[in-house]
């Protein structure tokens, strides 16, 4: 038997291609609003970002986040991901890299 195919995506901060699974989905909504969904099955236009805080400050700093998405972002939605982003790892640790 073949191997599963395994999703792969690209970190709209650091442009490194990694398992859908070990990024982060950040979703255009359709009020124009904007959401993290871990889950990865929202609808909406979707960016991918790494699961660390560097990645999001980077993408945030960039205007990276925005052009991804196809939106302005306000400084309420910038707010909400940076508050966001203070909860993950600075790194990657061993077992994260794992898939």
């Amino acid at each position: 038997m073949g191997r599963k195919h395994v999703p792969q995506r690209t970190c709209v901060a650091c442009r490194q291609v990694r398992a859908k699974r070990e990024l982060i989905r950040i979703v255009r909504v359709s009020d124009e609003s904007v959401e993290i969904d871990e889950t990865g099955k929202k609808s909406g236009r979707g960016a991918y970002l790494c699961r660390m805080a560097p990645c999001w400050e980077l993408a945030l700093a960039k205007g990276a986040l925005g052009r991804a998405l196809k939106m302005r972002l306000t400084s309420a939605q910038e707010e909400h991901l940076r508050d966001f982003a203070e909860s993950l790892p600075q790194e990657l640790s061993m077992e994260d890299t794992r898939g």
